[in-house]
């Protein structure tokens, strides 16, 4: 299933006290589908996932898709490494009005293949909502391999995987071997570019909410058969995508909305804002323009 080219893993803002900022958060859905985004996911990492409880994340579900109101896909995070928890949190998801599910491959526990593709099966099977499976190994400590996704797409509404394990070999025999609706997108911002080349969709992005324009023009000039400029695209915000990561995700990149104008707040421990120097650092890498691009 086709999400659109560019979607935004969105970051929750937090009003002084660390609680939801609803306000904060429809000014942040609105920049964000007019700058580039085709669509949203909801409380997953980028959104502070492991801080938020069911009924903050549910909460937010409605609002996201309250706000976007059908302009833009809504992808609501209701992965764990809890079966039991991820099938209760989707079933109450799918009354919040999304358009989609992304379940993240279960962390800590260490599951072995079976154990993955049952867990998913468990939860797509509890609802009619289409699913984006969720491979980052450098967070969870295990990974998907591509047998186990390619198994998983024969399940109806398994629709797509965000590919965060950094592995081209590994996603070129996904998206061989799964049926020509199912899509691949990237989950590290700068393999985008590498990712479309062997046939993959687009991106699952943090720096969308600040390059969000700027990587659709990169995706379009790729399609468009233009490499060379979108090459040129990669090669001039490669540096900006670094800067959003040079810190723990996603403090970087709330400060950087913050500099922007488009008040997110700070994060919830256990993870600290950036300090001054940090601040600093960011500020070198992200273009002047963007300091009043919300304004």
């Amino acid at each position: 299933m086709n999400f659109g080219q560019v979607l935004t893993a969105m970051v929750t803002p937090f009003d002084q006290n660390g609680e939801i900022d609803f306000n904060a958060t429809r000014t942040l859905v609105n920049y964000l589908i007019a700058n580039g985004s085709d669509g949203l996911v909801v409380a997953g990492t980028t959104g502070e996932s492991p801080t938020l409880t069911d009924a903050e994340k549910l909460e937010l579900f409605r609002f996201v898709a309250q706000v976007a109101d059908g302009r833009v896909a809504v992808v609501a995070g209701t992965g764990s490494n809890n079966t039991r928890a991820s099938v209760e949190l989707t079933r109450q998801a799918e009354q919040t009005g999304v358009d989609a599910i992304m379940l993240t491959t279960p962390y800590y526990n260490k599951p072995s293949q079976e154990g993955l593709y049952q867990h998913y099966k468990a939860v797509a099977e509890v609802t009619p909502l289409p699913v984006m499976l969720y491979n980052i190994p450098g967070r969870s400590a295990a990974k998907i391999a591509p047998e186990t996704v390619i198994r998983l797409s024969e399940i109806d509404n398994i629709v797509s995987v965000k590919e965060a394990s950094g592995d081209l070999d590994a996603m070129t025999e996904i998206i061989t071997k799964t049926p020509d609706n199912f899509t691949l997108y990237s989950g590290d911002d700068g393999l985008t570019l590498p990712v479309l080349a062997i046939g993959g969709t687009g991106i699952v992005s943090v720096s969308a909410h600040i390059l969000g324009n700027e990587m659709q023009e990169m995706v379009n000039s790729y399609n468009y058969g233009d490499v060379k400029r979108a090459a040129a695209i990669h090669q001039e915000i490669l540096p900006v995508m670094k800067a959003m990561f040079a810190q723990p995700s996603p403090s970087p990149v709330k400060a950087a909305l913050n500099l922007m104008g488009i008040p997110v707040g700070d994060v919830r421990l256990p993870m600290v804002p950036l300090n001054s120097e940090e601040i600093n650092a960011l500020k070198q890498n992200l273009p002047a323009y963007k300091f009043t691009a919300a304004g």
